[in-house]
C-alpha cells in the first residue's frame, strides 16, 4: 500500500512539473512599449526653448526640414488656415513654417541658375503670403510690384497698400463660400513657338457655390457648382550668373480650361476654355501703369529633382513640390 501511494505521489508530482514547464512556454512574451513618436524622432518635434533642443532643431538634415515644411504646409491647408483678416489663430504655426523655410535656404542654398533646373510641372504645397495663395501667379505677383514699387505712396496708414488690395479681393470672392481655391500649380516650359523663350503657366482651380446651402431649411443645394483652372502666362527672361536664383517675368496673357469632374460656366458651356484674353497689352494700356510691362520678380532660393522655394520681393515665401498626380497642360495653352 506504501508503495502505491509513493507512485501516485511522483506522478503528480511529474505532471505538476510538465504542466509548470508547459506553462512557461505559453505564457506571451513581454515587450516594451514604444515611446511616443515626438519624443523617439526629431523630425516632427516642437522645438523647445531650451538650448539643447535649440542646437538640436538648427542641426537638422535637408530631408528632416523638407519633411517639416510639408507637414506644416498640409496642417496649415497650404497657408490658408492663417488669415490674419479673421484673426490670429495659426499664426504661431504660420510663424514656424516661415523659420523653417529660411532655416532650409540658408544651411542649403541652391539658387537656380538656368530655367532648364526648374523645367515641368510644379504644386504649390505651402504659401507664407496672407490673402490668398494664389497670389503665386505672375498677374498678382505684378499687381504687389506696382503697389510696392511704382505707387507715390506704398501704404495707408500702416497698411501696405498691395495687402489691402489682396484683402479687398479676398473678402470680395471667398466670402460666405462663394468661392474656393483648389489646386494650385506651374510648369515651365519653352514656348511652342520659340524653344529659347521660356513661359511660366500659372494656374489655380476655382470652384464656385460649392458651399451654397441652408442648413435650418434643408441640405440641398441652392446653386450648382461649377468653375474651371484659371492659367496665366507669362515670359521669363534668360536667367544670369550675375543674380543667381532671380526669375524676372512679364505677363503675357490669360486663359484657362476645364477641371476634370467640375462643371464650366453657365450657359456659356465650353466655348470659354482656352479663349485668350492679352493682359499684357491691356495693362499697359491702363492710365496708373503709364505704359509700363505687367513685370515681376521672385527669387528661388531653393530647387533640386522635386523640391523648389520661391520668394517675393516681399520676403515671403512659396513652396512647390513635383506632383503625385500629374495634370500637364496641352501644347495649345
Amino acid at each position: 500500500m506504501k508503495i502505491l501511494q509513493i507512485l501516485v505521489c511522483a506522478l503528480l508530482v511529474g505532471y505538476s512539473k510538465a504542466f509548470t514547464a508547459s506553462s512557461q512556454k505559453r505564457r506571451p512574451t513581454t515587450v516594451a512599449r514604444p515611446q511616443s513618436s515626438t519624443a523617439a524622432s526629431s523630425w516632427f518635434a516642437e522645438p523647445s526653448t531650451s538650448d539643447d533642443d535649440t542646437a538640436s532643431s538648427s542641426n537638422l538634415s535637408l530631408e528632416q526640414l523638407k519633411a517639416q515644411i510639408l507637414q506644416l504646409g498640409a496642417a496649415l491647408d497650404r497657408g490658408q488656415s492663417y488669415n490674419p483678416t479673421s484673426g490670429s489663430y495659426y499664426e504661431t504655426n504660420m510663424q514656424l513654417a516661415k523659420a523653417k523655410i529660411t532655416q532650409l535656404v540658408q544651411q542649403h542654398p541652391k539658387p537656380a541658375l538656368t530655367l532648364e533646373q526648374m523645367a515641368g510641372e510644379w504644386e504649390l504645397v505651402l504659401s507664407t503670403v496672407a490673402h490668398g495663395i494664389f497670389r503665386s501667379s505672375p498677374f498678382f505677383l505684378a499687381i504687389q510690384e506696382s503697389y510696392e514699387r511704382y505707387a507715390e505712396d506704398a501704404t495707408i496708414g500702416d497698411e501696405p497698400k498691395a495687402n489691402l488690395f489682396f484683402r479687398l479681393h479676398e473678402l470680395q470672392t471667398c466670402s460666405w463660400g462663394v468661392s474656393k481655391i483648389g489646386r494650385v500649380a506651374q510648369t515651365i516650359r519653352p514656348s511652342k513657338d520659340n524653344a529659347d523663350q521660356y513661359y511660366l503657366y500659372s494656374e489655380f482651380d476655382t470652384s464656385i457655390f460649392s458651399l451654397t446651402v441652408i442648413p435650418i431649411l434643408g441640405w440641398f443645394k441652392l446653386l450648382p457648382t461649377f468653375g474651371g483652372c484659371v492659367i496665366t502666362a507669362a515670359k521669363c527672361d534668360t536667367m544670369t550668373p550675375d543674380e543667381p536664383g532671380v526669375l524676372k517675368m512679364e505677363v503675357d496673357y490669360t486663359t484657362s480650361r476645364k477641371v476634370p469632374g467640375l462643371s464650366g460656366l453657365p450657359l456659356i458651356g465650353d466655348s470659354i476654355w482656352k479663349v485668350k484674353v492679352p493682359v499684357g497689352a491691356i495693362w499697359k494700356l491702363l492710365p496708373w501703369n503709364r505704359g509700363r510691362p505687367a513685370s515681376c520678380e521672385v527669387t528661388v532660393r531653393y530647387v533640386d529633382d522635386d523640391f523648389r522655394i520661391v520668394e517675393d520681393v516681399s520676403g515671403d515665401f512659396f513652396v512647390y513640390t513635383r506632383p503625385v498626380v500629374a495634370r500637364p497642360l496641352d501644347d495649345d495653352v
